[in-house]
């Protein structure tokens, strides 16, 4: 009885082979590494042989060759469809270094030239009494025009976008939502040149008023509104609609729940995207040029009076030609940089800060 019961048992089943074309040798973990060496060496070569005297060639040359002999050696080692997946994999890599190569290439001209005269007399020191073939000044009357013309725009530009954002999300339905919405898309790519002519004829000359910062300002303001508001649109978005019907079927009014509800969920993408908005408009000049006009001396009354910008300051001492001039273009460029450097890490600590906590 037992022998028939275990004649009964199925055979154990076999296990088909797998295709030649999936199992064949791997290439080495070090074999990219190899690789990128092996294909800059040969780009140089080939530059030099060549007698090719830009450096962008010899890396163009590089990066070709990476591909083609990663993709080369993938299809003798492994099989296509692994070298196909290879030279995807080298092409995201290429386009990065060759994007971030003249972003370091930025950094380290604008850190090494800017050095010469950065310290603290340059930073605490204006122009007066010095001209601009000398030696010394500073860049402190440009930095404080820069921080109180962006704080002003900042002011003017921040909840007229956060309460558009909020009607879009929130409110806007129909004809008048849409129209909001085009004119939104339409003044994300204006010019700043036009920001600056439009408030120069209502402003200026329209209501008679003389260059100020505060001019300035207001250009500036035009320009971040609509980063503004599609940032905070976006990040209104995002908020669960179980938040809003929960608080609503607490019975508690619409603009309470989105007082107290959808903005602090949505705070850390908000101040992200304001501090984008702000380090956006801090390099801008033409509309300086045209409205608060530059000066050598210290202003702090951003309402009345000629005054100065980072980016002004940066064009007018490199108008002049000198080598002082060109030293302190640098530096004042270097201080720009740290200032919308400072700005993001500042957006990035309170994205963190109030971003939602998520437990286990």
């Amino acid at each position: 009885m037992s022998n028939a019961i275990q004649d009964r048992r199925p055979a154990p089943a076999r296990k088909s082979p797998a295709p030649a074309g999936l199992t064949r040798g791997g290439l080495p973990r070090w074999a990219p590494a190899a690789t990128a060496v092996l294909s800059i060496a040969l780009g140089c070569g080939i530059g030099i042989a060549a007698d090719l005297h830009s450096k962008v060639q010899w890396g163009l040359i590089a990066s070709i060759l990476f591909v083609v002999i990663t993709y080369t050696s993938s299809a003798i080692v492994e099989n296509r469809r692994q070298a196909k997946d290879r030279v995807a994999t080298s092409l995201v890599w290429v386009c990065f270094v060759l994007a971030v190569i003249p972003l370091l290439s930025l950094i380290w001209t604008t850190v090494s030239r800017g050095m010469k005269a950065l310290d603290g007399d340059f930073l605490s020191h204006s122009m007066n009494g010095v001209t601009s073939f000398e030696q010394g000044g500073g860049v402190y009357h440009a930095l404080l025009g820069t921080i109180e013309q962006v704080a002003l725009a900042a002011l003017i530009a921040a909840p007229i976008g956060l309460l558009t954002a909020v009607y879009l999300v929130e409110y806007g339905k129909g004809s008048l939502a849409r129209a909001v919405t085009f004119f939104v898309d339409v003044m994300t790519g204006i010019p700043s040149i036009v920001a600056g002519l439009f408030i120069l004829t209502t402003w200026n000359l329209a209501l008679g008023f003389g260059p100020s910062g505060f001019a300035g300002s207001m250009a500036l303001s035009i320009l971040m509104m609509p980063v503004v508001v599609r940032s905070t649109e976006e990040m209104l978005k995002l908020v669960p609609n179980e938040l809003r019907e929960a608080a609503l079927a607490l019975g508690v009014p619409k603009w309470r729940m989105i007082l107290k509800v959808v903005l602090p969920t949505a705070i850390g993408g908000i101040a992200t995207g304001v501090m984008l908005a702000v380090a956006r408009i801090a390099g801008e000049t033409a509309p300086i040029m045209l409205l608060v006009f530059g000066t050598q001396l210290i202003n702090g009354n951003p309402f009345e009076g000629a005054q100065s910008s980072l980016p002004l300051y940066i064009w007018e001492q490199y108008k002049v030609g000198s080598d002082a001039s060109y030293d302190r273009a640098w530096a004042a460029a270097l201080v720009l940089i740290a200032f919308v450097m400072i700005l993001n890490l500042v957006a990035r600590g309170i994205a963190r800060w109030k971003a939602p906590k998520t437990g286990r």
